[in-house]
């Protein structure tokens, strides 16, 4: 798959850390990213995105980088949400680095998964992290996960582990091919169309942990409900064409 190297990749990596109300757990998320980055010696900036927090989450980043002032982290407030799809393909505009990842705020990952994800940074165009056990994660939340990977395998075509895990992209693909659906679905809908344009791919287990959110936070909403039926249906679509065009 052609990556287009000339575009200003002067990083190993560009990190997004979307935010909504997460004062209690971001400067944890932080400490940890830089732990692991340290580790793998790759160079690298943060960007912070706080969408629209209605708690003290911009204030502890700035806590944190008055600590860590060696830290290449910028911190973007956004005055109104617009929501995970749409602040993940704007950041990766802003980016520098050469593959680009997006690490939940809430510190869902202990030091040694993002060490053992950042190794494989390299290994193919697309590192797709899947979770054999992922504490905190209810019994109907993993049933309702695991029916939405059947569904997008069985319309895609494909055989993906997980689609919503945090995976590492090269930051041009995203720019590229960044989804348009706004809600739940913008993951898979990113990573079927790479594989649609050919993009090299491998799967990796991690260990991580569900925070639960409030109601209101919930990926269990219409919304996502709507977004999900028209990842589906683009899906569908692409299969359709890719069937047609590949006889």
């Amino acid at each position: 798959m052609h990556t287009y190297p000339d575009i200003k990749n002067t990083l190993d990596i560009t990190f997004f850390v979307p935010c909504f109300n997460e004062e209690r757990l971001i400067q944890s998320t932080l400490s940890h990213l830089l732990e692991a980055i340290q580790t793998t010696k790759l160079t690298y900036e943060i960007i912070v995105v706080d969408d629209c927090s209605e708690d003290k989450t911009s204030d502890k980043v700035r806590e944190w980088q008055r600590t860590h002032s060696e830290v290449n982290l910028e911190l973007i407030h956004h005055a109104k949400n617009r929501g995970l799809a749409r602040s993940y393909v704007d950041t990766a505009f802003r980016g520098r680095g050469r593959y680009y990842r997006l690490l939940c705020g809430d510190d869902p990952e202990p030091v040694s998964t993002l060490v053992k994800m950042f190794e494989q940074i390299g290994k193919a165009d697309m590192i797709l992290p899947y979770y054999e056990n992922l504490p905190g994660k209810g019994l109907l939340r993993s049933q309702i996960s695991s029916l939405y990977t059947q569904l997008v395998n069985l319309v895609s075509g494909y055989k993906i582990k997980y689609y919503n895990g945090c995976g590492i992209h090269l930051r041009y693909n995203v720019m590229r091919w960044g989804p348009y659906s706004f809600g739940f679905g913008f993951q898979a809908e990113l990573i079927t169309r790479l594989l649609d344009e050919g993009a090299s791919y491998c799967q990796i287990a991690l260990e991580a942990q569900h925070h639960a959110k409030p109601p209101h936070q919930s990926a269990l909403n219409f919304g996502n409900f709507l977004s999900v039926s028209h990842t589906l249906l683009e899906m569908g679509i692409r299969r359709i064409r890719r069937d047609i065009f590949q006889r």
